[in-house]
Parts: structure tokens; sequence; C-alpha cells
């Protein structure tokens, strides 16, 4: 390449990079035109925060949220941005976040025609938290208070089904987790605690999946107790075990664990009528 070649490449060169920078600079500082500025008017800030939350810029709009209410916490835009920074963190999936500032929202401005909306994403950002059945439940239970508050709050809600299915959805995760604990006593030959607490997800949790499947499991709980117990207390246990049998016969008289029913009936039946005859034989 000739000398003149090569100065004619670099002015080139350096032309394509000067507007490359340019382009650049131009493209931040209409990016930045977008966020709130320092001398901003709070009418400003608001709608800039407004169109991030419109593009659906959640953390920039939810910062900017934030930025308005710091300037004008008590303004005519106020109700706006607390009610608009709690949605932005809630559709950022910041459950957490957003169910403290839609609560705030609540406090301050209990009479907004949003506040039907405020509470039950409340309710919704608790049932988005609640973990698997086998993790601490806190915010399941959370879930379950905030849906019932709405629900009677707004019984004719259109969000009514919604709320009612989810807290149904909620009450089996937490049946499940205590009927894993009571299958992990049954299968660790811990039985008076299996048929204790087999009988809470009965008593607790009786509309659920898992009610009828603790009746079969705290029956042959029961008899697997009574097994194992002494002589003195085997018979009055095997009778718990036919109690459970009548109660499962109330609750589900067609029930999918009929059959296995039965046959742990026969077997405590069997194991009472053998007392009976060793009694009778004993008192020859």
């Amino acid at each position: 390449m000739s000398f003149t070649r090569f100065q004619s490449f670099q002015k080139y060169t350096r032309y394509v990079l000067s507007a490359i920078l340019l382009l650049v600079i131009m493209a931040s500082g209409c990016r930045n035109t977008s966020f709130i500025q320092p001398g901003d008017t709070l009418e400003v800030a608001y709608e800039k925060a407004l169109a991030l939350y419109e593009d659906e810029k959640w953390d920039e709009a939810a910062g900017a949220f934030s930025a308005v209410l710091t300037l004008g916490r008590g303004s005519i835009v106020a109700q706006d941005a607390q009610f608009y920074l709690a949605e932005a963190n809630y559709k950022n999936k910041r459950y957490l976040v957003a169910a403290s500032e839609y609560e705030r929202f609540t406090l301050l401005y209990p009479d907004s025609p949003r506040r039907e909306t405020a509470d039950l994403n409340i309710a919704r950002c608790y049932y988005e938290l609640s973990p698997r059945y086998k993790l601490d439940q806190t915010y399941t239970v959370q879930a379950i208070e905030n849906f019932n508050i709405f629900l009677s709050r707004y019984p004719s809600s259109e969000y009514r089904e919604e709320a009612i299915a989810s807290i149904d959805a909620l009450r089996e995760k937490l049946a499940q987790k205590i009927y894993s604990a009571a299958d992990f006593y049954r299968r660790t030959q811990r039985y008076e605690a299996a048929v204790l607490t087999y009988g809470e997800v009965i008593d607790q949790y009786p509309e659920t999946a898992w009610a009828e499947q603790s009746l079969v499991e705290q029956m042959e709980s029961y008899i697997l107790y009574a097994d194992n117990s002494v002589s003195d207390r085997q018979r009055e246990r095997y009778q718990k075990a036919l109690d459970v049998y009548d109660t499962y016969l109330q609750l589900f008289p067609r029930g999918e664990s009929r059959t296995r029913i039965e046959e742990l009936f026969d077997e405590a039946e069997a194991a009472i009528a053998s007392f009976s005859s060793n009694t009778s034989t004993a008192s020859r």
C-alpha cells in the first residue's frame, strides 16, 4: 500500500469512527431524556415514569415512580404513582416488594376505585410467593388470608371464582404438607404420631384430595400401632381402626379406596374377634 493510499485509509477510518461515536452520543442523549433529570417538574417526571411503564420497562418504571413519590408524596399524581409503583414491581415478579407497595396504597387511599385491584393483587403476590409443599408455608397462609379478606370485602367481584380456586389450590398444598409428615411417621414406625397427623389432614382439610387417603392410611396405622402395642392396649387400638372405617363410610361412601378400606376393616375385625376367642378360652 502506498503512503498516499495509507493516508486516505486513515482519514476514512477516522471519519467512520467519528460518525459511529456521534451516533452513540446522540442515541445516549435520546435515551437519557426518557429518564427523570434534575430540574424536571413533578408533572414531567410523572409522564416519564408513565412512559417507561407503558414501554414495559418495569425496573426503570419502578425507580421512576419512586422518584416521583419522593418529589411529591402528597401531590395530585401521588396516588397514581403509588399504584403504578406497585404494578411495576408486580409485573416484574418482585412479589414481596409489590405486596408491600399495594398495602401502602390501600392504607393511603382506602377509598380509591383501584382498591379492589390492589387488594386482589396483594393476595396474588403471596400466591406467587407460596413455595412447594415441603418448604415453609408462611406465604401460603398469608395468601389464603388475603383471598378470604378479598372475598369478604368484594362478595360480588368478577374475580370471585379466581379467589376461590386459588384458596382451594393453596389448601391442597397445606394438606399435602401435613399428609407428607404423617406418611413419614408411618414409614419410620412412629404410629402414634402418624395417626394423630393423618387426623389433622382429615379435620382441617376434609375437602381436599388428601383427606380420603389420610383416612385409609390412618386406619392402617392404627392397625400397625395395635400390632406393635402391649396386649392391654391392642384391642382399644384395633377398635379405633374400626372407628376410622365408620368415618370413611360417612365422608366417602363411594370413595376410590373403598376396596382397601374394606380389607383393613376385615383385618381389624378379625384381630378383635381373636381377643374375644382368647378371652372365652381363658375363662373355661
